[in-house]
This record gives C-alpha cells, sequence and structure tokens, in this order.
C-alpha cells in the first residue's frame, strides 16, 4: 500500500524489520526476512534513497531507521507536492487545449464564412440585408422575382433605397414583366426610378438575389419557399458568376417606364419576351407550378399561356410545340435565364 510513495514491497519489509529491531544489521535481516543477502540489500539501498534509513550516529558504519512520522510523511508530502505540481500542469494543459479549439473553430468559422452563411427566419433575414445595405459603398444589383410585390416588401425597401441614393450607391433592379399587373406594385417602382434604382423587367429570372458591391450576395435557400431561409455567398468565383449572370439579364430586360413594356419589333408571327419563357421553362421539364413562379403570375395564367401557345402552333405535347417554335425561329433572341 505505500508504493504510491514510491516504497516498494521488500524495501518497506526492511524498513518495518529495521523499526522493530533498530539494533538489526544486513546478517541479521537476511536471517530474521530468509532473503538472499542481495535482495535485503537491494531493500536497504532503496530505504536509504527514500531516507527512511540513514547511517547510525551512535554505531559508526551501522544503520538507524528514521521514524515514520518523519520519513513516511516526507515522502507523502513529497508525492502530495508532485500531485499538485502536476494537476497544475495538466490545468495548464488544458487551457492551452482549450485555446488550440478555440483557433481551429474561428479558423473553421471563417473559412465556411468566405462561402456560405445560412440565415433563418424574415427578421434574421432582413437585419442582414439592412447591415449589409449600410456597408455597400458602390452597387446594389436586384433580382427581384415573385411578381407583384407584398406590402410588406415594398415598405421594407423603401429606406433601404432612400439610404443608399444618399450616399450616392449605383442600384439596378429587375423585376417580372408580371409586375404590370399590380398597380401597386407599379406604383412602387415608379417611386424606386424617382429615388435612384434603375429599374428593369423581364419576362422570367432563375431566383431571388441582392448582390452587394460584387463582393456578397444573398439568394434564397428554396426558391419556392421563402420561409426556408436564404444564404449569403461570398467567394470571388460565385460572385463574378452571379454577377455576370445579372449582367447578361439585364442587357436583355425592357427598362421600366412607368406604363408597361413596349415590345420589341418582332414579326406577327413572333412571341413575347413572357411566351418564349415559357416554352423554354416548358421544354426543361418544369412543371406548371415553377413556371409560373418564374413568370410571377398564377398557375391559372401560367396554363392558359401555355394552352394559348400550343393553338398557335398547332401542337398536341408541349415538347412538340416547343420543337416546332424552334423550326419557326420564334425562340430567336429569348433570354437564356
Amino acid at each position: 500500500m505505500l508504493e504510491p510513495l514510491g516504497l516498494g514491497a521488500h524495501a518497506a519489509e526492511v524498513y518495518r524489520a529495521m523499526l522493530k529491531r533498530p539494533d538489526f544489521g544486513v546478517e541479521d535481516l537476511v536471517t530474521s526476512l530468509g532473503w538472499e543477502q542481495d535482495l535485503v540489500r537491494s531493500a536497504l539501498d532503496e530505504c536509504v534513497r527514500l531516507s527512511l534509513i540513514k547511517p547510525s550516529w551512535d554505531a559508526p558504519g551501522g544503520l538507524r531507521a528514521v521514524s515514520p512520522e518523519i520519513g513516511l510523511q516526507a515522502l507523502l508530502a513529497r508525492q502530495e507536492s508532485e500531485f499538485l505540481e502536476r494537476q497544475q500542469r495538466i490545468a495548464e494543459a488544458r487551457i492551452e487545449v482549450a485555446r488550440f479549439v478555440d483557433e481551429h473553430t474561428a479558423a473553421q468559422q471563417k473559412l465556411r464564412s468566405t462561402v456560405v452563411e445560412r440565415l433563418v427566419g424574415i427578421d434574421d433575414i432582413r437585419s442582414r440585408i439592412e447591415e449589409f445595405t449600410q456597408e455597400c459603398g458602390t452597387e446594389l444589383l436586384t433580382f427581384a422575382t415573385g411578381g407583384p410585390q407584398s406590402e410588406a416588401s415594398r415598405q421594407a425597401s423603401r429606406p433601404l433605397c432612400e439610404d443608399l441614393a444618399k450616399r450616392g450607391v449605383v442600384m439596378r433592379s429587375i423585376y417580372l414583366d408580371s409586375v404590370h399587373n399590380d398597380p401597386a406594385t407599379v406604383e412602387h417602382l415608379r417611386w424606386l426610378h424617382l429615388h435612384g434604382d434603375q429599374v428593369r423587367t423581364t419576362a422570367s429570372l432563375p431566383s431571388r438575389m441582392l448582390l452587394f458591391d460584387r463582393t456578397h450576395a444573398v439568394l434564397p435557400i428554396d426558391p419556392d419557399a421563402s420561409a426556408a431561409g436564404a444564404l449569403v455567398l461570398r467567394g470571388a468565383g460565385v460572385i463574378a458568376t452571379l454577377g455576370d449572370l445579372f449582367d447578361r439579364v439585364w442587357e436583355s430586360a425592357i427598362p421600366f417606364s412607368g406604363g408597361r413594356p413596349q415590345p420589341r419589333d418582332r414579326g406577327e408571327e413572333e412571341l413575347t419576351g413572357q411566351e418564349q419563357a415559357v416554352l423554354r421553362l416548358l421544354g426543361e421539364g418544369l412543371t406548371d407550378e415553377v413556371v409560373a413562379r418564374k413568370l410571377g403570375v398564377s398557375v391559372r395564367t401560367g396554363r392558359r399561356i401555355t394552352a394559348e401557345l400550343m393553338g398557335r402552333l398547332g401542337a398536341r405535347s408541349r415538347f412538340q410545340a416547343g420543337l416546332r417554335a424552334a423550326q419557326l425561329g420564334w425562340l430567336t433572341g429569348s433570354d437564356t435565364v
């Protein structure tokens, strides 16, 4: 039981024997314990090393056992001191480990934040957009999907637009042609236009998007479910691609003039931008619901446009309608969003 103090079993027996018979020498211990002399001497050496046995004061060349109140207590105190010191080293090591973990976690979070950040809930999304708007210094590019804009959305965008205009930030926004079906949204676009937002419309858009200073973008996690949250994207490659996409759509979009967009010159048999978008989207195998969402119209309206196109083309299927439209050159110049 004294091994935790560094005292082996043989040394403990020799020490116990010396305490009982202080006059014992090596030969006496050999006889009393029944051990080999080498084992006794080895045990004595261990006791001497631990300061449990010391040279005798009375008999030169002899040995004496140190009182356990002194000898063993000293060993115990030494072990306790070493134990406390080890505890201290472990505590310091724990702090260092925690520092390594924190640094690694921070590095991982920084790495991830350079690529994507997830936002959950309308409050979180709008708060983050407000932060980006305040930090925006040169340009804000917007894809505004959904057709007619809700009252809440219109009210939320106005103070942000005013703030950006005051700071000289260039604003370019692309809405869907279907916004012209909603007087409240048209009035809102007029207000944006008067306050410095360059507004254009197009037949369809891939997704809602806000692109700030071409450094970070905000897009919905699921275009069909805005409540699912949004993603903040960063990184030169991703942002460059989104910027190029915006520029391409912007070039083909129609400038907003306060009324319905004037169609470009086209032959009698050519399609409107909205009709071209319908054929292209149907050709991609999208459902009526998704097509309607991308156009910003009701599913019923989307189906009506599809039926009218198929009738004009004399097509029995959507695939056949797309094929005939392509053969007639009706899809020439259609956007590729």
